[in-house]
């Protein structure tokens, strides 16, 4: 008897240290929202220091003329002013979701910082809802993911379906 429930107690101890043990990053950190930069990216404190938070997964058009809204005018064969206005458009919703002082949940994926130094990040609202994937199905981003980055794809492509086949956000114009 004594060695079956010695035999038990070593199984529980060891089904707890493998489901205590978590190795990986916690999944959410909590950020206060200090401004909005574009619909892509923003600024917040994050363990006492301010830091820019790309958005994992997605991309908004440029908001302002730079080297990249050239050359994603040049790729698209649209117009320059036609991008930054869409761009303009997707900053402005972005800043209806995010307001300086909210509190907002950050959570990683494989790479924690672009080449640029911002943490990347799927960033929930204080409602739950994923803003990546609300930028997307709104109809105010494209689906960009680069590997290893690439958890929630399919939710996002999935998004980008609806926003275009429901004519949302910049689809309508």
């Amino acid at each position: 008897m004594l060695k079956h429930s010695s035999n038990f107690l070593i199984l529980l101890l060891s089904l707890l240290l493998i489901n205590g043990c978590d190795t990986q990053k916690p999944m959410t950190d909590e950020a206060i929202v200090v401004s909005v930069t574009d619909g892509d990216t923003f600024k917040a404190m994050f363990k006492g220091k301010k830091e820019k938070i790309r958005l994992i997964g997605i991309d908004t058009p440029e908001s302002s003329r730079n080297p990249k809204a050239k050359k994603d005018a040049q790729k698209s064969r649209q117009k320059l002013d036609e991008i930054i206005a869409m761009g303009k458009e997707a900053t402005k919703f972005a800043r209806k979701l995010l307001r300086a002082g909210d509190k907002v949940k950050l959570e990683f994926d494989v790479s924690e910082r672009d080449k640029y130094g911002r943490l990347l990040c799927y960033v929930y609202l204080k409602d739950g809802r994923m803003l990546n994937e609300v930028m997307v199905k709104e109809g105010y981003a494209y689906v960009m993911t680069y590997p290893p980055d690439v958890k929630y794809q399919q939710k996002f492509l999935a998004a980008f379906k609806y926003a275009r086949e429901n004519n949302k956000g910049l689809w309508g114009m």
